[in-house]
């Protein structure tokens, strides 16, 4: 008897010191998330931060060699206010930041930490100019020009009509640059752009916009913008009994969760988008049934942008060897080496990168149908 109570002593102190080995060899990758999570733009910003906060639990849950110290900031889309934000996710001892979260901020905070060596990869800026000239920022979602082009291939590869209407902001780098592409593509292509109107973050009647559009007999109306102005036109179009093919970019996903809008307004539009929450594949059901039970609401693709986000730090971190006590500037340039050779199969798609930042993956094009976003084939 004493010789087995030795035995499970002995075995029960060997478990005890294996627990503490296995404890100190876990490493801490502190990840900084900065979006804006009040403000005009908090959809997109809350969505990135929940979707983050989901992979984070479920790294954290697995018990394996890496533990998440996620560590969120409020930017509140602007960009005086994201270096406030930057300074204090640093302040606070995080490695590398997945963010901004909108293009303008991500573009300020980019640049200075291009400068302190910084470590960035945005779920959702994709305007080029957020990558151009920063080797230290990669990004998950589409860039702006990629987005503009393929629309165009999508519209005229499905026959969807030839004479198109674009409706852009005039003031916004995200919109701009993918009416940019969309109207160099598309003149590739056939597309005849028979209206071209603009607007300013300021603008709250599309009147003039949609009428014309619709004087010239558009069949397609472009919609290169967020998904606020985009109700307000889908809003003043059914006011005209104007029902043309309304078709959007990833700005638009959240359309559907506009305070007040009618979402009938909105059947039968499409965006380009690489995820949607009704899709049947298993990781994609997993991860929407999660975020529904810990947000009570449907993640939009911002959310997905984010999760896959966040898996790609930690695959990125593996190939570079980050450790627990690596400040960002040493992790700087390991992580960028990294990315160059991983392949990250997520929600949102398989992705690489190239030394420029930009993701490569397959857009696809869904279609809002009885309030819930469709894939089309």
């Amino acid at each position: 008897m004493k010789k087995l109570i030795a035995l499970l002593l002995a075995l029960a102190l060997s478990l005890t010191v294996f627990a503490a080995f296995a404890e100190e060899d876990v490493i801490t990758l502190k990840i900084a998330h900065i979006g804006p999570t009040t403000g005009a733009a908090a959809l997109y910003g809350l969505a990135t931060q929940h979707g983050a906060e989901i992979a984070a639990d479920e790294i954290n849950a697995a018990g394996g060699k890496y533990r998440i110290e996620l560590i969120c900031e409020d930017d509140e889309h602007n960009v005086e206010k994201v270096i406030n934000a930057y300074n204090a996710a640093l302040d606070a001892g995080a490695q590398m930041i997945l963010g901004s979260t909108t293009s303008k901020p991500c573009e300020a905070a980019g640049a200075q930490g291009y400068t302190d060596r910084v470590f960035f990869l945005t779920p959702s800026a994709s305007s080029t100019a957020v990558i151009e000239d920063k080797d230290n920022v990669f990004q998950v979602c589409f860039t702006d020009p990629n987005q503009g082009s393929a629309s165009a291939e999508y519209i005229a590869a499905h026959q969807l009509g030839t004479k198109v209407a674009v409706i852009y902001n005039n003031a916004d780098v995200y919109s701009t640059g993918i009416r940019d592409t969309f109207v160099e593509k598309g003149a590739e292509l056939g597309l005849e752009i028979v209206s071209e109107e603009t607007f300013t973050d300021e603008t709250t009647d599309f009147t003039v916009q949609v009428g014309k559009a619709q004087e010239a007999g558009a069949e397609i109306v472009f919609l290169p913008m967020y998904y606020t102005p985009a109700s307000l036109i889908l809003k003043t179009a059914a006011d005209k009994n104007y029902s043309p093919i309304f078709f959007g970019v990833d700005g638009m996903d959240g359309i559907l969760s506009v305070e007040g809008f009618d979402t009938s307004l909105a059947e039968g539009v499409m965006l380009l988008t690489p995820f949607v929450a009704t899709s049947e594949d298993e990781k994609v059901q997993n991860f929407v049934a999660k975020y529904q039970e810990k947000f009570n609401e449907t993640p939009i693709q911002f959310a997905a942008d984010a999760y896959d986000g966040m898996y790609i730090l930690v695959a990125a971190a593996e190939k570079a060897g980050i450790t627990s006590d690596m400040a960002p500037e040493e992790a700087c340039d390991l992580l960028i080496a990294a990315m160059l050779e991983i392949e990250v199969e997520g929600l949102t798609g398989t992705m690489t990168w190239d030394e420029s930042g930009a993701v490569t993956k397959t857009p696809m094009a869904a279609t809002i149908v009885n309030g819930v976003y469709v894939f089309e084939d």
